[in-house]
């Protein structure tokens, strides 16, 4: 995974060597800007969406604390660069990831990086887990992950979900669509107690949506907007329970 990141240095020499090391050594950081002051380093935080900052600690018109300070409230991870060890406890206070001391050895960038990278997979990992669709402690909402959060939809306002390979296309009432990198079978499970029937391999529908049921050897359903949706033979009798 990229780590966008930022350097927050005084020193060019410092920011030149760093920037080298991490573009031969560290090729999962993306460095996005450079400051090399406090204000410098606030306008880059507030326009951009940061993984990590490496922050010396020393700087004209204050320090990398007074920087973590002004910020507030802190969505990235830092590594500390300087060349001074007694910040060592202060930096830990700010919730620093790492704690690098100039001049910058390899093996230890390589070991910060590695150690954010880890953060950043693990943070993702939990998010992912937030996002399953919860419809026991929500009821009747699902979440949807999108690229900045998540969307919340009732699900009594899906008409029926498609499996498209690893993903799922759900189709609302509205007309309107949601591709979601979830497979058929994760939406299977998490609607189970929402009146959500698996009537084809394909398809997942809604029965509160079903108008009408056309016999056949596996028949098939047309929903309140018109679809007709194929029923297979070993999913027949499952679906029709819901209407004995």
């Amino acid at each position: 995974m990229k780590l966008k990141s930022i350097i927050v240095e005084d020193e060019e020499t410092s920011r030149a060597i760093l920037k080298n090391y991490l573009k031969k050594y560290c090729p999962n950081v993306e460095i996005l800007g450079e400051a090399a002051n406090v204000d410098e380093a606030l306008v880059l935080i507030r326009h951009q969406d940061l993984d990590l900052v490496f922050l010396d600690v020393e700087m004209p018109y204050g320090n990398a604390f007074d920087l973590l300070d002004k910020v507030g409230d802190i969505n990235f991870e830092t590594i500390f660069v300087t060349a001074y060890n007694h910040y060592a406890i202060e930096a830990l206070n700010a919730h620093a990831s790492y704690y690098l001391m100039k001049p910058i050895s390899i093996d230890d960038l390589i070991k910060a990086v590695d150690y954010v990278s880890e953060i950043k997979m693990k943070e993702d990992a939990l998010q992912d887990q937030v996002l399953v669709p919860k419809t026991h402690s929500v009821n009747g909402k699902i979440t949807i992950p999108q690229q900045d959060g998540f969307e919340v939809l009732d699900t009594a306002n899906i008409m029926y979900c498609k499996a498209d390979d690893n993903y799922t296309e759900i189709y609302l009432n509205n007309n309107k669509k949601k591709l979601v990198s979830k497979t058929l079978k994760y939406f299977e499970e998490a609607l189970i107690d929402s009146n959500f029937a698996r009537v084809h391999k394909s398809y997942l529908v809604n029965v509160n949506e079903v108008t009408k049921y056309l016999k056949g050897k596996g028949g098939s359903v047309v929903l309140s907007n018109g679809k007709q949706i194929m029923v297979s033979a070993s999913k027949k009798a499952d679906f029709l329970s819901y209407f004995k």
